[in-house]
């Protein structure tokens, strides 16, 4: 019996089909590596330019000031740096307070929704917490100056009777609670939602096999935590309180609308003067400065620039030291 060949049919592939068919995806996705990596190359080298422009744009502009020596002063001659310190220490100050306000009860809301409670409540709580950070700023304000300055000015009066000898307490106590103390709370909860999300992510990333293992040993929850959670998290819950920092610092309408200002240092949290921050002082005199006022507002603007990379570039470097602890980039 003779064997007929069959030709292979008009959809059966040939093998030089095949082999072009292998090479495609090669093809396909190096063109998708070499675009991705364009893109981010592109996106980082666009954020340095940028960076530098507001650079330049600062120094440039704040200039005059620098070299305006006492002439910067409203009600008496000042230098710019004898202006703008008290305003720097009110921004750190400010920011420091809400930061330690805020950051235990962040670790507490992420270890609650990651590790203890049910997932039907877990979600829901999350995306809770999660809509805080869509309130705009000058809602937070306007919490901040009808309720909660007035409910706690009795507070501020109990403080300052029976805590006064404490330096942080000392009187008179405030009349409206437009105090120190009451801004630092409206921005610990104003940082609470992105401090919170960065650490309940943290939390999920812990291998589940550790805390199975904590858990075999006989642990309890809260020492399985302790154990295999939290050691590894180092990292990203300083990445946490510096992203909360960071919004603090350069938050300007509630500080503006709630703080009473004035132009001093000073550590007292409840009392009627309270020292004022750059970016609050900035928004409530930028309308009506004009000549060299524009230039000293500017240079204090550019002061806080500086604040805020050194604290950024401060917690990089505790990052990187806890990175081979916590798989983060060195």
């Amino acid at each position: 019996m003779s064997t007929i060949a069959q030709r292979p049919t008009s959809g059966s592939p040939t093998p030089g089909d095949v082999a072009t068919t292998k090479k495609e995806p090669k093809r396909n996705n190096r063109f998708a590596d070499m675009s991705f990596k364009g893109l981010a190359v592109g996106a980082g080298v666009l954020i340095l330019v940028v960076l530098g422009f507001v650079t330049v744009f600062l120094l440039a502009e704040a200039w005059p000031a620098f070299v305006a020596g006492d002439q910067v002063g409203v009600n008496e001659p000042q230098t710019i740096w004898q202006y703008v310190a008290p305003f720097a220490f009110g921004t750190v100050w400010v920011a420091a307070i809400a930061l330690l306000l805020a950051t235990p009860v962040a670790i507490g809301i992420a270890l609650f929704i990651s590790h203890y409670a049910p997932k039907k409540i877990a979600a829901p709580l999350g995306y809770l917490v999660d809509l805080l950070a869509a309130v705009p700023s000058v809602v937070f304000g306007l919490w901040g100056i009808q309720v909660l300055a007035p409910f706690l000015q009795p507070v501020y009066v109990w403080l300052t009777t029976y805590l006064g000898w404490i330096p942080l307490f000392t009187g008179p106590a405030s009349g409206t609670g437009r105090t120190v103390l009451t801004v630092a709370l409206v921005l610990a909860v104003m940082i609470l939602p992105i401090m919170t999300a960065v650490c309940r992510e943290v939390f999920l990333q812990t291998p589940k096999l550790q805390e199975e293992a904590a858990l075999a040993l006989g642990t309890t929850r809260w020492e399985m935590i302790h154990m295999a959670v939290l050691p590894g998290a180092t990292s990203g819950i300083i990445s946490a309180m510096m992203l909360g920092l960071g919004r603090a610092l350069g938050e300007t309408m509630a500080v503006a609308m709630v703080l009473s200002p004035a132009a001093l240092i000073s550590f007292a949290l409840v009392t009627t003067q309270n020292p004022n921050t750059i970016a609050a002082n900035i928004a409530l005199n930028f309308p009506e400065a004009f000549g060299l006022r524009i230039n000293t507002l500017i240079a204090t603007g550019l002061v806080l620039f500086a604040i805020t990379l050194v604290v950024n570039m401060g917690a990089r470097w505790v990052i990187s030291r806890r990175a081979a602890f916590s798989g983060a980039n060195a």
